[in-house]
């Protein structure tokens, strides 16, 4: 039975905004981290992999309407690496948090999972606000550092130092992760 879930945030995304192109330079960086402790928590029994994206509006889509919508778009070669498979649990939430009104926590209460490995986009966005909903629920919190894309590096470096010293996070190395 697994006690740690290996959340990936936020992974299916078009890249059609403002920031996109600073966005798209770090996810580069980060996506073969991503992709290797996907690949290293599928073959645990004591990880979940579990996916988190936002809907982007779109409140009729589940996995198969999200990923076939990135994946027919420009940013393809940043999806196919991580997408989730078809039997993925793939969870969509509308806000910033993985919490904030989806049925996450009820799901990882009943597979008495409470550490979280927190993967994706956006560090200083996303990843902060989860970070921060899952260490007032208690749950212990670990973010590789080179599993996360940023758009600003300064807000990403803050919000990894104030996941670390506010909310008790592991701040690592993605090779440090799921390990042994």
């Amino acid at each position: 039975m697994p006690d740690t879930a290996l959340v990936v945030v936020d992974m299916l995304n078009t890249y059609e905004h403002e920031d996109a192109e600073t966005l798209t330079r770090s996810v580069r960086e980060v996506l073969p981290n991503i992709s290797d402790l996907v690949e290293r928590a599928a073959q645990r029994d004591d990880v979940e992999v579990v996916y988190v994206n936002d809907l982007y509006g779109e409140w009729n889509a589940g996995r198969s309407e999200l990923l076939e919508r990135v994946m027919g778009g420009r940013y393809r070669d940043l999806i196919e690496p991580i997408a989730p498979a078809e039997d993925a649990i793939f969870i969509v939430k509308a806000r910033h948090s993985i919490f904030y009104e989806t049925p996450l926590e009820y799901m990882l209460r009943q597979q008495g999972i409470d550490k979280l490995v927190l993967v994706g986009q956006v560090t200083e966005q996303c990843i902060l606000y989860s970070a921060l909903d899952a260490y007032i629920r208690h749950m212990g919190v670990v973010v590789p550092r080179d599993a996360v894309a940023h758009i600003h590096q300064e807000l990403a470096d803050a919000a990894l130092r104030m996941m670390e010293v506010n909310m008790r996070a592991q701040i690592v190395a993605a090779d440090e992760c799921l390990r042994g």
